[in-house]
């Protein structure tokens, strides 16, 4: 039976590229999107294209309720994930002086919460399938390191990496990996306006990323090849830190 594997985040940007690298080696895709729904549509006419399965998932990954019946509903008629890739978050970034409530809330309830939220519910029918599995999580080098003006993201995603540490170990027995992936500047839209001379002072290797750059690791440790890779936080970020 082809493997599933749920995407949070999936319509643009790291999410997309992950989806689409999946469904090249045959992964079936569960395609998570929250507001842009003719971007999703985009992304799976392309998956389709691939010879996978694709389902549509829309939720706020902030409101357990509506992501708690999305991802049940889901599994009740295509059966337990294989996998799932915690991607979708959000940014508000400010000196944290000026920093608003609802700046720091909104962070923390979206991108904390959303571990939560969205991997609580595939947890048990993951181990009842008693077919192994790979949760993988999205932090960041701010989860690591910190980052001026990200009080509020690089607590969220240092969050998540404690989070992923822990989850790890409650699963191990059962053959179900929990990593997280830590990307450095990615090319994508959180940073389109980024200096030019800015990511040549933070970046040894003088570029940002590229999300095929993160979707190639997400795909390895999805692979058989990293079943004893587990616990793990892996940084991809040119060097940065």
């Amino acid at each position: 039976m082809t493997k599933r594997v749920l995407i949070t985040g999936s319509s643009r940007g790291i999410g997309k590229a992950i989806a689409i690298k999946l469904a090249e080696n045959g992964f079936n895709i569960a395609l998570h999107f929250h507001s842009n729904h003719s971007a999703a549509e985009e992304v799976k006419q392309t998956l389709t294209h691939l010879g996978v399965n694709v389902s549509l998932l829309q939720f706020d990954i902030g409101d357990r309720a509506a992501v708690k019946q999305a991802i049940e509903t889901d599994i009740a008629e295509h059966g337990a994930y294989y996998g799932v890739i915690l991607n979708a978050g959000i940014n508000r970034d400010t000196a944290f002086p000026a920093m608003t409530e609802n700046e720091w809330d909104s962070v923390i309830h979206t991108n904390l919460d959303g571990f939560y939220n969205v991997i609580h519910p595939t947890v048990m029918p993951m181990v009842q399938a008693r077919k192994g599995g790979r949760i993988i999580t999205l932090a960041s080098v701010s989860g690591i390191a910190g980052n001026r003006g990200q009080v509020n993201y690089s607590a969220s995603k240092a969050g998540i990496i404690g989070a992923t540490k822990a989850l790890s170990l409650e699963l191990a027995k059962r053959k179900i990996t929990v990593n997280c992936i830590a990307p450095g500047l990615i090319e994508t839209d959180m940073v389109s306006d980024f200096p030019t001379d800015l990511v040549n002072q933070m970046v040894p290797m003088k570029r940002m990323g590229k999300p095929n750059e993160i979707a190639g690791l997400a795909n390895f440790l999805l692979s058989d090849d990293a079943a004893y890779i587990t616990r793990q936080v892996i940084s991809v970020n040119g060097g940065m830190i």
